[in-house]
């Protein structure tokens, strides 16, 4: 009839023995803000892999699509201010390295730094060393067969001026009440928590 409005979520179509049946249109997926107080509300998710999202536990695909861009956002920072710091030749691993090392000022072993930073390849970690050494940023000595890495002067002067930038350039954007604190803290062991998990599910996959 020429004047019913037909709501954009929901059409009628007609059969051939008279049934009418809902027909769906691309709109009835949209967040629903207005309508009749019981409808469905649904939320807008964002997805890179909406393939991923189809099945149980649908809400991983959406964590996992905040954890590769707060990666890539994280990695992006670190070298930049690295190289805000004076020292624009380190990747994101030679990064890493050298917070670690310098972690308590406690000489480390590549295993060491394998273990705590949950790198599996050890060879990248072990060129990481070797160039943060070449570059004067660490020293290493021999314990018996063990070779240990410590920072060098020049190293923990680096790693200083990296902090001081930090706290200039991020810190202000982070820091708010114990509320967030707190939402941090819980965000940092949520993410050991499924660390552990693809962990399992990385030997599980590699099994079969």
């Amino acid at each position: 009839m020429a004047g019913r409005k037909v709501s954009r979520a929901t059409a009628t179509r007609v059969g051939a023995g008279g049934a009418s049946a809902p027909v769906r249109s691309a709109a009835a997926a949209e967040p629903l803000s207005r309508g009749a107080p019981d409808a469905p509300q649904r939320r807008l998710r964002i997805l890179s892999s909406a393939h991923l999202a189809d099945g149980p536990a649908s809400e991983l695909s959406e964590f996992e699509f905040g954890l590769i861009v707060a990666h890539n956002a994280f990695t992006r920072w670190a070298t930049r201010c690295m190289a805000a710091a004076g020292m624009p030749e380190l990747a994101i691993t030679d990064v890493l390295v050298l917070h670690h090392v310098r972690h308590r000022d406690r000489p480390k072993k590549l295993s060491d730094v394998c273990f705590t930073l949950n790198y599996e390849d050890t060879h990248v970690v072990s060129y990481a060393l070797r160039k943060l050494v070449g570059l004067g940023l660490l020293e290493s000595t021999r314990q018996g067969k063990e070779v240990l890495y410590g920072t060098t002067e020049a190293g923990r002067a680096l790693v200083d001026r990296y902090r001081e930038l930090r706290g200039v350039c991020l810190l202000p954007s982070v820091t708010g009440d114990p509320g967030d604190v707190r939402t941090l803290a819980e965000t940092a062991q949520l993410l050991r928590v499924l660390s552990g998990v693809y962990d399992q599910a990385a030997r599980a996959a590699a099994s079969l």
